[in-house]
């Protein structure tokens, strides 16, 4: 049976004076999975936020949210959403209670059972009454978390929601999140500079570079020919692979080579015949950092909030 999108972007595109910042992009976005969203330095990711939270017009193209075009029903499509841009605006003088009560008449028919559900859903039980101004960082990425889940959305924007948070408030804001999207069946997208992190709180991860879509990948997604041999003398082993037509790169104290588990034991009698040392033999799988430097040419993942 096909899933289908919660989220689609259709031809989107923003063109500021004569600069076009986003140029055609389409994208799916589907229930109870996390994406990741990067892009080096300029390459338009928070123009992209902007219009799919409709704090931004596209010039073309259309923002679709379950079902609901933000071009043609704006306020029905958005009451779909929710969303944390960086720190999350709280009132610190109130308490966490309190500022979902404020928030929640915000919206239509959030009832005080929905937001009993939220307080559970985050885990804040036993710190909901208390001033948020007695509240770690963690604790408001929570509370933030929190507001924006009051009105029951079917998509949300994460942008930074780690920002400042120490290893553990990360590992803890991740496990929420993700049951958030397993339970709930919310479509997630999260925008980090933090590769590692993303690695481990995304399904997959989609690239934006120049305005355009440059790639989508499943994160857990293994490039099952490629292993890595450590060896000694590392250009004797190089020259004697690349003259049998393996497709072979240079990496860490050895090599990378593209090829069938089956040929690991031929190649490695070959190179012991050859007096080439073998330290290490592994399957090897490139990191999120090591693929995004390699679909974006080397640009850094950090995007000025001007684009």
């Amino acid at each position: 049976m096909e899933i289908k999108p919660i989220v689609e972007l259709k031809n989107l595109s923003k063109t500021i004076g004569k600069k076009k910042i986003i140029d055609q992009l389409d994208l799916s976005l589907y229930p109870g999975q996390i994406t990741g969203f990067l892009g080096p330095n300029g390459a338009g990711k928070t123009t992209t936020i902007r219009m799919m939270a409709g704090l931004m017009k596209p010039t073309t193209g259309d923002v679709i949210i379950d079902g609901l075009s933000l071009r043609s029903n704006f306020e029905l499509g958005i009451s779909k959403m929710g969303a944390i841009v960086e720190n999350p605006e709280l009132y610190k003088f109130m308490s966490g209670y309190k500022n979902l009560v404020h928030f929640a008449r915000m919206h239509h028919n959030v009832t005080k059972k929905r937001i009993d559900e939220v307080i559970r859903q985050v885990g804040m039980e036993k710190r909901i009454h208390e001033k948020v101004s007695t509240y770690s960082l963690g604790m408001r990425q929570r509370l933030g978390l929190a507001q924006a889940l009051l009105n029951n959305p079917k998509f949300l924007i994460l942008d930074e929601p780690t920002n400042g948070l120490d290893p553990a408030g990360i590992r803890e804001f991740r496990t929420y999140l993700r049951k958030i999207a397993e339970e709930d069946g919310v479509s997630v997208l999260v925008s980090s500079h933090l590769l590692s992190e993303i690695e481990l709180m995304c399904d997959r991860i989609a690239v934006i570079q120049n305005g355009k879509l440059v790639a989508i990948r499943e994160v857990n997604a293994i490039e099952e020919s490629q292993y890595y041999i450590e060896v000694q003398p590392v250009d004797k082993a190089r020259s004697l692979l690349s003259d049998k037509g393996i497709i072979v790169e240079n990496y860490q104290d050895g090599l990378l080579i593209n090829v069938e588990q089956s040929a690991i034991p031929t190649i490695v009698e070959q190179l012991v015949k050859q007096n080439i040392a073998i330290y290490a033999v592994s399957h090897h799988r490139k990191t999120l950092e090591e693929q995004f430097l390699e679909m974006t040419g080397g640009g850094q993942v950090v995007e000025s909030n001007s684009k």
